[in-house]
């Protein structure tokens, strides 16, 4: 249960993180697509340990294999899996996480529901399950870029603790993102959010911040009324990451701060279509896509494995007492989530693609 996500297109993950490997089961993909290792390996280095000095120093390759589903370059219609073996396990750094519980990570939680939970790394609540989501969001990008040409997803740090970028989402480039270890497009605050990182890991501290991400190309009629809108399913997809704590779409709280009369989308004809002249919606009216770019925002709360002594207490309850986390973490996740974010997106956009397909032609 809860390793499945998606109707038509659907991924299933699974692995823990110390264990032999991690990897996804991708249902429901369309026949014909031009796949192969290439495209998904580009996604997961983005996503990878040890690609910059303000990231875990996690020592992984992430190199996948795609085991079946794909045949002379070209999607199957089948199931697809694809693996990633773990290399670099040091489960012995998480000696001390089997006596006592890490605070506000999921240690306390899955031993309450399991009765039991694997303390190496944190297992299936660590951040390498997510390697699944990005493997199976490259595949729905191949995807979505057939269906619709335009198509594009790009994602971008826009705040990292206290310190945030202006930066406006109809404008900003996959390249500018790209072009730093932070993955802000704003090069001078970029500069600024390293060095913060820099200064709060040699604290044995961490921080959080929050991720913007911006769909193109998609057209008006994605979505379904009431219970399975597109924001709403956005929602869910990305409350679904790890570390996440909070989801605005749109213009999101900001609007409560404004009248209807302020705050409408004035409809328009342009270039022989219905647009908007603004876009506070985010692209989304009625749990439906209008054919705008579709805004969002997500929070990411510190990490919560810090190397700081915390308080907390024994797993069998017996007793308080004081943990300090070895072991390799990141100081601030927000980094390595843009492409997790990205994917995510990307499937929920493919689903709601070939839903309208199936249900509307």
């Amino acid at each position: 249960m809860g390793n499945t996500f998606g109707t038509l297109f659907r991924i299933t993950t699974w692995g823990e993180s110390h264990g032999g490997g991690v990897g996804v089961v991708i249902d429901g993909c369309p026949p014909g697509l031009e796949i192969d290792e290439s495209i998904l390996q580009r996604e997961l280095d983005r996503r990878r340990p040890g690609q910059s000095d303000i990231v875990t120093p996690r020592k992984e390759s992430d190199r996948c294999r795609i085991l079946s589903g794909v045949f002379r370059g070209r999607t199957l219609g089948t199931p697809i899996s694809v693996l990633v073996p773990n290399e670099d396990q040091r489960p012995e750094a998480y000696a001390e996480m089997e006596q006592a519980f890490r605070p506000s990570h999921a240690d306390y939680t899955y031993q309450a529901k399991f009765g039991l939970r694997n303390w190496e790394g944190g297992g299936r609540s660590s951040a390498r399950e997510t390697i699944g989501r990005v493997a199976g969001g490259a595949v729905a990008q191949v995807a979505l870029k057939q269906l619709f040409p335009a198509f594009e997803v790009v994602a971008y740090v826009r705040r990292i603790h206290d310190l945030e970028a202006e930066i406006d989402p109809a404008l900003v480039q996959a390249a500018a993102v790209e072009a730093n270890a932070v993955r802000c497009p704003d090069a001078a605050m970029a500069a600024r959010m390293i060095e913060r990182i820099k200064a709060v890991r040699s604290e044995g501290d961490s921080v959080g911040g929050m991720i913007e991400c911006v769909l193109r190309g998609l057209p008006a009629g994605l979505g379904a009324p009431v219970f399975d809108r597109f924001e709403a399913d956005l929602a869910k997809a990305m409350l679904s990451l790890p570390a996440t704590k909070g989801f605005e779409f749109g213009s999101g709280f900001a609007g409560t701060y404004q009248r209807g009369s302020e705050h409408n989308d004035a409809f328009e004809l342009r270039e022989g279509r219905i647009r908007t002249s603004s876009n506070r919606s985010g692209g989304v009216q009625g749990g439906i896509t209008n054919g705008e770019d579709i805004v969002f925002r997500v929070a990411f709360k510190p990490t919560a494995t810090i190397a700081q002594a915390q308080r907390t207490v024994l797993a069998d309850g017996s007793a308080e007492t004081e943990l300090r986390a070895r072991g390799r973490h990141d100081p601030c996740v927000l980094p390595r989530a843009v492409p997790m974010v990205e994917a995510m997106a990307a499937l929920v956009a493919l689903d709601h693609a070939l839903r309208q397909r199936g249900q509307c032609g």
